[in-house]
Formats: structure tokens, sequence, C-alpha cells
């Protein structure tokens, strides 16, 4: 994909994901697709097929209120772009988690998400919080 292609896909793919548009993420997803979550985070694991990428959206939405995804820079490589992102949540009163999601490509789909969480600890303090809150 062009420069201008990978920036379309990033945003096409987080704005579907957003919305809940499940059919249209699928649709940009590899079969083989997996995202990758670290050990230390509560929804570690390996999400795998068309359907991983929600299956991991909706585990995390059920862990902890995220309010805003907003994403700072869009490094962009040959076959790869990396989100900088800030996940806000809905409780002011919780630092919000600073994270880089790697977005891998083959052809014009995505094959992998690997996210890096700068600090994992604001992100379980969120689950906490909601676990409170439950």
């Amino acid at each position: 994909m062009s420069h201008e292609e990978t920036v379309d896909f990033v945003e096409r793919i987080y704005g579907a994901s957003a919305a809940g548009d499940w059919a249209a993420v699928s649709d940009m997803l590899t079969d083989d697709f997996v995202a990758y979550e670290a050990d230390s985070l509560p929804m570690a694991g390996a999400y795998r097929g068309k359907n991983g990428l929600r299956e991991l959206f909706e585990k995390v939405m059920a862990m902890v209120d995220v309010v805003a995804l907003d994403r700072s820079a869009l490094p962009i490589g040959t076959d790869c772009a990396i989100a900088v992102l800030t996940m806000r949540f809905a409780d002011p009163a919780l630092k919000p988690a600073e994270l880089c999601e790697m977005l891998r490509f083959r052809g014009n789909q995505c094959c992998e998400i690997k996210p890096y969480y700068f600090d994992p600890a604001p992100f379980i303090a969120a689950c906490g919080a909601k676990q409170r809150a439950a």
C-alpha cells in the first residue's frame, strides 16, 4: 500500500472497530490475522482469525471504560504502521494509558496487530476501577 493508502486503512480500521462495524473490520483482516497481548496484561493472549480483533475489542471494553483513543502519530514502514495512542478512561481521575500498536500488512489487509504499552499500570488501574464500580 502507498503511504496515503496506509493512513486511510488505519483510520478505517480504528473507525470501524469503534463503531462496531465488525463486517467491515473482518474484510480488512487476513484469514490468518493475529493480535497479540502481552502476558503482563489482563487480556493476555493471541486473538486469531477474521473475528480475532472483535474478540479482543469486546474483551477489553468489558474490562475498562474507554471514552477515547487518541492517535498522535503514525510512522509508516514498507509493510507496517505504528499508531501512537493515548487511551482515555471514563473516570477522569484515572491516568491515561500510553501505547503504540504495530499493524503489519499483507497486500491490502492487516495480518497482525501487536500493542506495546509504555506502562501497563494505568490500564490495570482502569480494570480495577471498573471491577470496583460493578
